[in-house]
């Protein structure tokens, strides 16, 4: 029994350690958008490709990964992952010697595999791991945390090697310490993984796979898309993910070109919104069961909104002093990292009212959603298209839109019209 918890606690230190991983690697990339846009003379949107190629790779491996996942199970999904992580992550950082902007956006499509097969794994391991119920629960608001500490770290690292100003001689290869301490958790990760004893209650049984093969499988007439509420739920995480990513990324590209910021200050700042979206989390975990998913993605979208007209409008000449920051800053950027108290709680409340009354079908539309997840890269990709044509702050319609669409979701769609079908 000892040695089953001593076990089960080192698989936990390593989803937890994978957890900070995703949210580590997928904000490089996003951060990395300052240097491709200096190294390789891109656009806002180019250098946004990053991030899309990142993203996208959800969109091709979401399903897939999910089949992985039962057919060959946690423990040997999470180690083709990380290797596929050292690969992706490599391959950036090779980029920045062989000077070529295809083998940079190669390498960010490679990190995303990784990171939609990460995702497939760590959220329900974790809740296995927990033994379910209010315990499984807390392990992985815990991990969400550890993902909220790799969010705030990578813009801060980034803006740390840069330095002051982005000059010409500006390149991927400043980065390379961060890709390297990347590469060398995920080495580790592997080690460890390799070595733990975790646990398969999903993967198919002998009997399943030998329907499996022999064509035996009763097709089933429904499937998570017959349900509306989940459709439009899962549009409705397509754009909250384009939100949570394009929020900051804009901000980042903005802020590195203003006089008195530069990247430091920028990568800090941004670092600030992932940092609030770890205090949201908490909040959001402290009142969840006293508030409902429609109540609380409803005043998050509001309030998000608010701070993005702030964020707009506040003229850039109006500046104050932050704690932790050695300079006086824009106050419109200020309600740029208030926006992470409000994208933080999103997520979960967009997947508990999609995912509601789904029953048997709660497993294949996990997979799209992660599927859907590519709007993270896809939603920046089109705010920064709209910057290049007007400025970065006209580009934040994009985000009130999105945002717009999920407040329409949270009071008029999100209701289970559908109950008349079977799900046990």
């Amino acid at each position: 029994m000892g040695q089953n918890q001593k076990g089960n606690g080192l698989a936990i230190a390593v989803m937890f350690m994978l957890f900070f991983m995703i949210a580590f690697v997928t904000n490089f990339a996003g951060s990395m958008a300052i240097i491709a846009k200096s190294q390789f003379e891109a656009s806002n949107a180019m250098a946004q490709l990053g991030t899309l190629a990142n993203f996208l790779a959800y969109a091709f491996m979401g399903v897939p990964a999910g089949i992985i996942l039962k057919r060959k199970g946690y423990k040997f999904t999470s180690l083709a992952a990380v290797v596929v992580g050292i690969v992706g992550v490599g391959v950036q950082l090779l980029s920045g010697y062989v000077a070529s902007f295809e083998v940079y956006v190669l390498g960010a499509f490679i990190a995303g595999f990784s990171m939609t097969m990460l995702n497939i794994v760590v959220n329900p391991m974790l809740n296995t791991l927990g033994g379910g119920g209010n315990k499984g629960n807390q392990l992985v608001q815990l991990g969400g945390s550890c993902n909220s500490i790799g969010g705030t770290l990578a813009p801060i690292l980034l803006g740390y090697l840069i330095g002051g100003q982005v000059t010409e001689n500006t390149s991927v290869s400043d980065a390379a310490p961060a890709m390297l301490i990347a590469m060398g958790i995920f080495a580790v990760a592997f080690i460890v993984i390799a070595l733990s004893a975790i646990p398969e209650p999903h993967m198919e049984t002998a009997e399943e796979k030998a329907a499996r093969k022999a064509g035996n499988v009763k097709k089933d007439p429904h499937g998570p898309m017959s349900f509306r509420h989940f459709v439009l739920g899962a549009i409705a995480i397509f754009f909250y993910v384009g939100v949570e990513v394009g929020i900051p990324n804009t901000a980042n590209l903005y802020m590195s070109g203003l006089e008195g910021v530069g990247p430091a200050i920028a990568g800090t700042l941004v670092g600030f919104y992932f940092a609030c979206m770890m205090i949201g989390r908490l909040i959001g975990g402290a009142i969840g069961g006293k508030v409902s998913s429609k109540a609380m993605l409803s005043f998050a979208c509001i309030l998000n909104i608010i701070f993005v007209l702030c964020l707009m409008y506040i003229p850039e000449t109006v500046r104050m002093s932050v704690p932790g920051v050695d300079a006086q800053v824009p106050v419109s950027m200020v309600f740029m990292f208030l926006c992470g108290l409000c994208t933080s709680v999103m997520f979960g409340s967009i997947f508990n009212l999609a995912a509601e009354g789904l029953g048997k079908y709660t497993p294949m539309a996990s997979g799209i959603f992660m599927a859907l997840i590519c709007g993270g890269g896809i939603i920046p990709f089109v705010q920064n298209f709209v910057a290049d044509l007007t400025n970065y702050m006209t580009s934040y319609w994009v985000i009130i839109a999105s945002l717009a669409y999920m407040l329409a979701y949270g009071l008029f769609f999100s209701k289970n019209v559908n109950k008349d079908i079977p799900t046990e």
